[in-house]
């Protein structure tokens, strides 16, 4: 594409990540302490998913709960949902709905249900993912949301939040050459610049590996139990990346 304003190794070689790691029911070794940059909080809770390999939905609500509060440092869930949005704006929440691993509809709806305790008209909210361009309430949007699950992807690398908004372009195939390097341009569009108050990235069963475009199986992915919040996608994004490429080191036998 021309003249990017923006690219994604940019954004990754001046973005650092702080990872503030709250546990709820899962115990997480070497927790790093709070430092200048970005704050990434991870949740993970051993019983988020039942045997059969289902959300319950109880548990996720409570770990997202966990992850707003210590995010915005605040004492209830309401408090950080007022700093997210409020009853003047319009938001929309771009979630993600590939069939192998989408955005927990369970997540999508506890985000609905927030944004209307903090005051947003229910008329003013809209979820969606690949019909965003032609979406009202995305075109009007004063306030977004990023969720999506983590997954290996075969042009990227992986697919994680910066990625998820590609279908604010109506030429996604725009962004694929050299690696999907310009995917950080996406966010200075004007849809997006600037309004995204949060970005979720899940982390119940990540897909660690791809064969191609497109590719699942359950064989590459692994439950890891979490859930990844924060306010700049970038820092969300990287410690995503962290996580599984020390999954790849373990499954593949690689020197780290």
């Amino acid at each position: 594409m021309n003249n990017p304003i923006i690219t994604r190794r940019d954004f990754l070689r001046t973005t650092g990540a702080a990872a503030l790691v709250a546990t709820a029911g899962l115990p997480l070794p070497g927790q790093e302490k709070r430092a200048p940059g970005a704050t990434v909080v991870l949740v993970r809770h051993e019983k988020v998913l039942n045997a059969a390999g289902e959300v319950d939905p109880a548990v996720l609500e409570q770990m997202f709960d966990k992850a707003v509060v210590d995010l915005f440092e605040v004492d209830r869930p309401a408090d950080a949902w007022k700093r997210i949005a409020g009853p003047s704006d319009t938001v929309g929440i771009k979630t993600n709905v590939w069939k192998y691993l989408r955005t927990p509809v369970v997540l999508e709806n506890a985000m609905r249900e927030h944004l209307l305790s903090a005051g947003v008209s229910g008329d003013r909210i809209g979820i969606d993912d690949r019909g965003v361009l032609g979406n009202p309430i995305f075109r009007n949007a004063s306030v977004l949301i990023n969720a999506r699950p983590m997954r290996a992807h075969h042009w990227s690398g992986v697919g994680g939040l910066l990625k998820n908004y590609i279908m604010f372009t109506p030429e996604p195939p725009d962004y694929h050459p050299d690696s999907c390097i310009d995917l950080g341009a996406l966010w200075k569009l004007p849809a997006v610049k600037g309004k995204t108050r949060l970005n979720v990235l899940v982390m119940l069963t990540p897909q660690f590996h791809c064969l191609g475009p497109h590719h699942f199986d359950r064989e590459f992915t692994w439950r890891y139990n979490g859930l990844l919040v924060g306010t700049d996608p970038v820092a969300v994004d990287a410690v995503g990346l962290s996580i599984i490429e020390a999954q790849r080191r373990r499954y593949f036998k690689e020197d780290s």
